[in-house]
């Protein structure tokens, strides 16, 4: 560490690299094997390189469908939770437009068990119709609870489509609408499947107090025998450059008027990503940020505002958000932020502000590293991106970006043709 001349403290040195070995099997499943013994925790995390932007837009909602369905037992297991908890392990599942991640934490002495599990779910799951209809209301009732009826909750819902409108990114992980789950066939379901829980779809990451050799023989063990699908080459539309500014508005029972503003930025491996978080950071990350000191500490119209990125593996969004405080109007609060964006551009940086959100970035980067299991999921990550090193090249990336190059991308990203705007008006009370 040492001291800018700002007073801030960053790293100076680069950070070591993080160690791993890998194989893979036959049937294309990769492996990582990342080993830490001062644990007797071992972690297996299996990631499948299919998400919501995958899906045919007229059958959305099935990569989260499946993050149900995966737990509702398999040809040979009609519980997946009671023998993993009786060897003290645990288990969880998210999904994102870009992937669905599984992962068991476990005692490393019964690693075996998360292997048997996790290979006999992709190997032969059940497909019993009473499964489906169990968790088909599951997510229906997670769409209603989550999206419909809660404050806003709807709100990405308006805004994706808003600002996508060619992408699959368009919809949300929930689905486009939840007429798809409703709708869906168990011929549907089990086609998903086949496509894309396959063996060479997905990457194995295995950390923790484990060895290579343990990894590599249970590997070939469990999951050498399950044959290779049919390879899947992924080939989305291309999102054009929007060239105008688009707004909606819309009206629910909520506490407060609240505006999203989203611009398209780079996309995950693009030039400037770096640049387009750090510059969302400048704008509304915590009291110490522009927005922040300008419009709820300054001018007091708003009573809270952030801003921060969609983190998408395709290009994606840089998000301003604010609650508006009674009697000040969207329009005011559009000229407000304008101002703000202007001065940004034309005085540029103040001194330190750089060096302090460079630190909030890379300091977060490095406790999203302290736990072995987010470990072993950024690994499967960038293996699945197609290159696990760049795991190693966060923290420079971050310390590379420039002052000229965060004013640059500002000019270029926050503009109004490059906007969208979702206004959502607290209906007037009686």
């Amino acid at each position: 560490m040492r001291l800018s001349r700002n007073g801030f403290y960053f790293c100076s040195e680069r950070k070591e690299t993080m160690e791993y070995q890998r194989f893979e099997l036959e049937n294309g499943l990769k492996v990582i094997v990342h080993e830490d013994h001062t644990t007797k925790v071992a972690v297996l995390n299996l990631m499948y390189d299919v998400g919501s932007r995958d899906e045919d837009p007229e059958q959305t909602g099935f990569a989260h469908l499946f993050e149900h369905l995966m737990f509702g037992g398999s040809e040979n297991i009609d519980s997946f939770d009671e023998p993993l908890q009786k060897v003290g392990g645990n288990n969880n599942a998210f999904t994102s437009a870009d992937m669905t991640n599984y992962y068991i934490t476990i005692p490393s002495n019964n690693l075996e068990t998360a292997f048997w599990l996790e290979s006999d779910r992709m190997n032969s799951l059940s497909f019993d119709p009473e499964v489906l209809e169990v968790q088909r209301k599951v997510v229906i009732e997670e769409f209603n609870q989550r999206y419909l009826n809660q404050p806003y909750g709807d709100a990405w819902l308006k805004l994706r489509p808003l600002a996508y409108q060619k992408h699959p990114y368009r919809w949300a992980t929930i689905g486009k609408e939840i007429s798809h789950i409703e709708n869906a066939t168990m011929e549907d379901v089990k086609a998903f499947f086949h496509k894309y829980y396959i063996p060479n779809n997905a990457v194995l990451v295995v950390a923790g107090d484990v060895t290579f050799d343990q990894v590599k023989s249970l590997t070939e063990k469990w999951f050498g025998p399950i044959p290779a699908g049919k390879p899947y080459h992924r080939d989305l539309p291309v999102e054009p450059k929007q060239a105008e500014a688009r707004s909606i508005h819309t009206e629910a029972d909520v506490p407060l008027d609240v505006f999203y503003k989203v611009y398209h930025m780079d996309a995950k491996f693009g030039a400037n990503y770096h640049t387009h978080d750090l510059l969302s950071d400048v704008l509304g990350r915590g009291k110490s940020s522009r927005l922040y000191n300008a419009l709820v500490k300054g001018k007091a119209v708003l009573s809270a505002v952030s801003a921060y990125i969609t983190d998408s593996t395709d290009a994606g969004l840089l998000v301003v958000s604010g609650k508006l405080k009674e009697g000040v109007t969207f329009e005011e609060v559009d000229e407000l932020v304008e101002e703000e964006v202007e001065l940004l551009i034309s005085e540029g940086l103040e001194p330190g502000e750089l060096d302090r959100v460079k630190m909030h970035a890379e300091s977060s980067h490095v406790f999203s590293e302290v736990e072995v299991l987010n470990r072993a999921i950024n690994l499967a990550y960038y293996t699945m991106l197609g290159n696990t090193s760049l795991i190693d090249e966060e923290v420079d990336r971050i310390n590379a970006v420039t002052e000229e190059s965060v004013v640059a991308e500002a000019k270029k990203v926050l503009n109004k043709t490059n906007c969208s705007t979702l206004y959502y008006h607290s209906k007037p009370k009686a």
